[in-house]
């Protein structure tokens, strides 16, 4: 059975529970780089199942996600209320080409982008991150509650990766 989208969100906010959602942020990049140094690319873009993705399939999603939240936040910002229209992450891992592309190029991405949202978040103060806009899925979500969903799912995947790559390596 297929999780709702309230469920998803509070299922993610769990792992982000008493912690900083700044520092998560800013510690998700370099927890990746770790994650993945030393790990040849054959590797990274294996899949551990049939459906599941790669690590690198992986971090091209966060990439990508990145750069949705970013816009996100910025269109709350220019107009309160605004509808946000939910997306497809696994047209967008097909269309995208996730499974092709190098996990090493869509951690640099990833990392650029992640700098320049929470440089914008901090710029804000604290009456603007109440601002809201409606999701598609899962209804009203402020600036700051889009910031905080942005941390638990760095988590999220970060549970992910870590977990494909203790695995062994099938030959």
């Amino acid at each position: 059975m297929q999780e709702s989208a309230v469920q998803y969100r509070n299922r993610l906010l769990g792992y982000l529970a008493g912690k900083d959602p700044v520092k998560v942020q800013s510690q998700t990049a370099d927890r990746l780089a770790r994650l993945i140094r030393g790990v040849s690319r054959a590797r990274l873009t294996r899949r551990p199942a049939p459906k599941k993705w790669s690590v690198g399939e992986i971090i091209a999603h966060l990439a990508d996600d990145e750069l949705v939240g970013g816009y996100r936040m910025r269109l709350i910002l220019e107009n309160p209320g605004t509808p946000i229209q939910g997306f497809g992450q696994d047209k967008w891992a097909r269309l995208g080409n996730y499974a092709k592309r190098d996990p090493k190029a869509s951690l640099e991405f990833f990392r650029a982008t992640r700098k320049a949202n929470l440089a914008f978040y901090r710029s804000l103060p604290a009456r603007q991150r109440k601002f809201h806009g409606v999701h598609s899925e899962r209804g009203p979500e402020s600036i700051e509650q889009i910031f905080k969903l942005f941390a638990a799912h760095d988590l999220n995947h970060l549970r992910q990766i870590e977990a494909i790559l203790v695995k062994r390596p099938s030959a």
